[in-house]
């Protein structure tokens, strides 16, 4: 077999591939020969087909078949040979397939880069530190509480808080538009879940009565024919209701899972279930900067089949999260720096863990196990799952061997603490409100 290789970029390689004509008329031979005793003809005999029929009724097809299996094999023979990594699948250009003649094919293909691991000693990295305190204990039981609210009917006018009933109907230029009537509609003022204006011309009505009023869609809104629209409703209210939380009590902690109803014992699962949280925040915030560290850091030319693989995956992804049949005509700059982005980690990922020898470490594994099971209603369902599940399994030491990475970054890397409150961490979006 002779093999030569052309560089045609940075990364792009074409290599051209010579098999020996006897190599694959031995195979073709060797495989219709096995053949003569086994295939059924008009005519003759099982067993008794001549070798000579049987290559003219199968010899096309068996070389096929010799030119594929040695094509390929031949490739991953010349790629070892060449000490050639090919990223993504190679473009493949074969000819000379007559009987008699040697096979000649061409692959192009990308390689990945090679690169060294950059210096992370300067990497800074800010490790988030916090406490879960009585307080945010107390904070989360009213959470709960909020949560498993019940609605006591008023005579009184609606004020914020309040669930207010109501029929609508909606009209845009005198014409009732798509989704504009509704009857017995749950509205919770104050919560901010319709467009702007609505809730608040609800304040101050009482149950029986009738108000007509004018909203403007939002120019962004979701279904653009009613964006930037003046719409008018009148709505009629079925009710008008106030909220009644729970007490904290046996009943009440009976409901939240606490057999016993030991109120104690509620705030102790309560306080395990929010440092769960924290330090999932904590990791999920260390792992943000390391892994933004890491790309800062390395300058990678890409290989163009791994980001047009990515593409396709996240093109499929978004196909499944918006359970659409297709998204082929989705552009593929939509999920353009997004690929790059993953295709570039994957690579650094990839070299630290070869270049500094990282192994999943199984401990690590069963830690990481047990913790996610720990949030589930039955623990060791979750547990046996995973265990009995090959893909499962793997993905979850693929979890765990990126955190490792992360570790080895934190170990190498300049880490400072920064002292924060639970709030601020779980919820920072609600506590720079």
């Amino acid at each position: 077999m002779q093999v030569s290789v052309e560089s045609t970029s940075t990364l792009g390689r074409k290599m051209t591939v010579q098999v020996p004509a006897e190599k694959i008329d031995g195979e073709v031979e060797k495989r219709l020969r096995s053949m003569t005793g086994k295939v059924r003809i008009s005519g003759f005999r099982p067993g008794k087909v001549p070798f000579k029929v049987v290559k003219q009724r199968y010899g096309k097809s068996v070389r096929d078949e010799v030119i594929g299996d040695v094509l390929q094999s031949s490739f991953y023979e010349a790629l070892g040979k060449e000490k050639l990594r090919p990223a993504g699948n190679p473009a493949i250009d074969s000819s000379n397939t007559d009987e008699g003649a040697a096979l000649e094919f061409t692959a192009s293909f990308d390689v990945y880069p090679e690169f060294q691991v950059a210096d992370i000693t300067k990497l800074e990295i800010k490790k988030p530190t916090a406490d879960v305190t009585a307080a945010d204990i107390d904070k989360m039981l009213e959470t709960l509480r909020t949560q498993n609210k019940t609605w006591q009917p008023v005579e009184r006018e609606s004020s914020e808080g309040d669930q207010i009933v109501i029929d609508f109907e909606g009209r845009i230029d005198g014409e009732v538009f798509e989704g504009g009537k509704g009857e017995n509609s749950e509205v919770e003022l104050g919560q901010g879940r319709m467009i702007a204006g609505f809730e608040e011309a609800l304040l101050g009505l009482k149950a029986g009565e009738e108000k007509t009023f004018t909203v403007t869609f939002p120019e962004d809104y979701h279904h653009q024919p009613m964006a930037g629209k003046q719409a008018t409703f009148t709505v009629q209210v079925k009710s008008v209701s106030e909220s009644v939380l729970p007490e904290v009590d046996a009943e009440f902690a009976m409901k939240l899972g606490v057999a016993d109803g030991n109120i104690e014992t509620l705030r102790q699962e309560v306080g395990e279930s929010m440092q769960r949280e924290l330090q999932q925040k904590i990791q999920a915030k260390v792992k943000e900067q390391a892994m933004d560290g890491l790309r800062e850091l390395h300058e990678l030319e890409l290989p163009q089949a791994l980001i047009k693989q990515e593409m396709d995956a996240l093109r499929e992804q978004m196909k499944s999260n918006l359970q659409q049949p297709t998204t082929t005509g989705l552009p593929d700059d939509l999920f353009k720096d997004e690929a790059e982005r993953r295709v570039k980690l994957g690579l650094i990922i990839g070299e630290i863990i070869k270049q500094h020898d990282i192994k999943v470490d199984q401990a690590k594994v069963e830690e990481m196990l047990n913790s996610m099971a720990a949030s589930y209603q039955d623990p060791q369902q979750v547990i046996d799952y995973y265990r009995n599940n090959p893909q499962a399994k793997s993905n979850l030491e693929g979890m765990v061997l990126e955190q490792q990475v992360v570790d080895w970054v934190m170990a190498n890397g300049a880490v400072t603490e920064d002292k924060m409150s639970f709030d601020e961490l779980v919820n920072p979006v609600k506590t720079e409100s």
